[in-house]
């Protein structure tokens, strides 16, 4: 008797049948694995150096202000390679450009741990910046390569990882520094940029879609001016003084490189970025959205950390160390970890619009809470469930909105697009916040209470902002109506998957 036959007495499921099933979905459990690696750790370095900063500044015998520079390098490099490394994922395959990235990335972090001098370490940093690319290229591959009824899921994995990795940093920065050094800070993270890199050479297959064409040097020259400009005024704005001649010099041109980008882009045959994409409502939500993320994310990594290491004796400050500071913010990182996979679940049902919404009006409320009153440590705890919950949901709703908006031989450019956008958001976050707190201090030198309650205002402001973009986004009829005008087939097939 065959092997292959079903018994119809048991109705049990061939062996060969269920051996071809398991296959393809050990294959898609591993591209997730190595592409959640890669994600994680890229996030994870964006973020773990920022409670360091004096120490690892006082170890090289620089200023704060100067070894801020370890995390405007960072920036800066990942605005500007993201679009370029994602629009080359499109045209010479998604795996070769990822490889290229966490090998950029391996190789930033270890000059990171070695580094004698902060010259080297920022040079570090440029390199590691690369792998923001990781972005765009993951959710590309898992787009191409996944079965449809396991995309939008695996697209709100991957999206959370980005915050949850922030997160983490900013939880394991004192303990890592405590307990060993600021050289740990690169270690440690390089481990899993190693396995996520041979996880990539081993594990990934090469996508075979591909978006024929050349890079656009033109347009890439000023939209890299144009992001530096911006970004380095944003950044070093409160240091230079906002009405000096540097920072508005620099906001102009930044200002001008990006609107001559855009005239560009335009009229090239084969645009970096193809503005063409942001007239799709499904897409320009998805960025304000995300924009509006941004600030919130950095908003609460800023405020809250601040706040609760402040002295008791000043009636507002909680007290608490560098590490258990930190701890207050697992809460939100595990916020993030359910609603990114539950996002996934409900826009694979209802789409990306119920839960962009649902994600806004918990970020907004998360903000409220502490900004009415932020005496009690529920309070702060309670404020950071919330905001779990909203960047989980709304990180997984903007990339599949995207995704499911876009073809798929553009899926790079345009998360590339969205993710700079939500680089911006966090910049500008952390610079506002920054200058509020600085702006606001008691004769000791200590942010004054109604610094902290401003910054929250001013962060469920940006909420409010997030909530109004995704009102206007598409629904799911509209999206699909949309998606198919851009010539966008999967609505059809992940109906079809949906399907018991």
């Amino acid at each position: 008797m065959s092997t292959t036959a079903q018994s119809p007495a048991t109705g049990s499921v061939p062996t060969q049948i269920r051996d071809a099933d398991r296959a393809p979905r050990r294959r898609s459990s591993a591209i997730i694995l190595f592409l959640s690696l890669g994600g994680l750790s890229f996030a994870v370095l964006q973020s773990l150096v920022a409670p360091a900063l004096g120490t690892i500044g006082s170890d090289l015998g620089v200023a704060t202000a100067d070894a801020s520079w370890v995390l405007t390098a960072y920036l800066l490099s990942a605005a500007v390679l993201t679009p370029i490394l994602g629009r080359l994922g499109d045209m010479v395959g998604k795996r070769k450009v990822i490889i290229v990235v966490l090998a950029l990335l391996l190789v930033g972090t270890v000059l990171a741990a070695l580094a004698p001098n902060l010259g080297v370490l920022i040079v570090a940093r440029v390199l590691q910046g690369a792998a923001g690319a990781v972005m765009p290229l993951s959710i590309g591959i898992v787009r191409d390569e996944l079965p449809r009824e396991r995309v939008s899921v695996t697209i709100g994995l991957l999206s959370a990882i980005f915050g949850i990795g922030a997160g983490v940093g900013i939880v394991a920065a004192g303990p890592i520094v405590e307990a060993l050094s600021w050289h740990w800070l690169f270690w440690l993270p390089a481990v899993l940029v190693a396995i996520a890199l041979l996880g990539a050479i081993f594990g990934i297959p090469e996508s075979p879609v591909r978006t024929p064409g050349r890079l656009d040097v033109i347009g890439t020259g000023i939209l890299s001016v144009g992001l530096v400009a911006v970004l380095l005024a944003i950044s070093e704005g409160e240091k230079w003084g906002w009405g000096d001649g540097k920072t508005i010099g620099l906001l102009v041109l930044g200002g001008i490189a990006l609107v001559a980008f855009v005239l560009v882009e335009l009229r090239v045959k084969n645009p970096l970025i193809d503005m063409r994409l942001f007239k799709h409502r499904g897409v320009w939500t998805a960025h304000i959205v995300a924009l509006a993320f941004g600030f919130a994310m950095f908003g609460t990594f800023i405020l809250v950390p601040t706040l609760l290491q402040l002295p008791t004796v000043l009636g507002y400050g909680f007290g608490k160390s560098v590490s258990e500071a930190g701890l207050y913010l697992l809460p939100t990182v595990v916020a993030m970890v359910v609603s990114g996979v539950v996002a996934g679940i409900l826009i694979r049902r209802i789409g990306p619009k119920i839960p962009m919404i649902v994600g806004g009006v918990a970020v907004t409320v998360a903000f409220l809470i502490p900004a009415l009153g932020h005496a009690e440590e529920w309070q702060i705890l309670l404020s950071g469930v919330l905001t779990g919950i909203g960047i989980g949901m709304a990180l997984a709703a903007t990339s599949n909105a995207i995704v499911e908006s876009v073809p798929a031989a553009q899926t790079g450019e345009a998360i590339s697009a969205n993710t700079v956008l939500r680089t911006i958001g966090s910049s500008i976050g952390t610079a506002v916040i920054a200058a509020l707190i600085s702006s606001n201090v008691t004769a000791q030198g200590a942010p004054t209470d109604e610094a902290f309650t401003i910054g929250f205002w001013a962060s469920a402001g940006v909420g409010v902002l997030a909530i109004l973009a995704a009102l206007v986004a598409p629904s799911l009829r509209a999206r699909r109506r949309e998606a198919q005008a851009a010539g966008v087939d999967d609505f059809d097939e992940l109906d079809a998957a949906s399907k018991p």
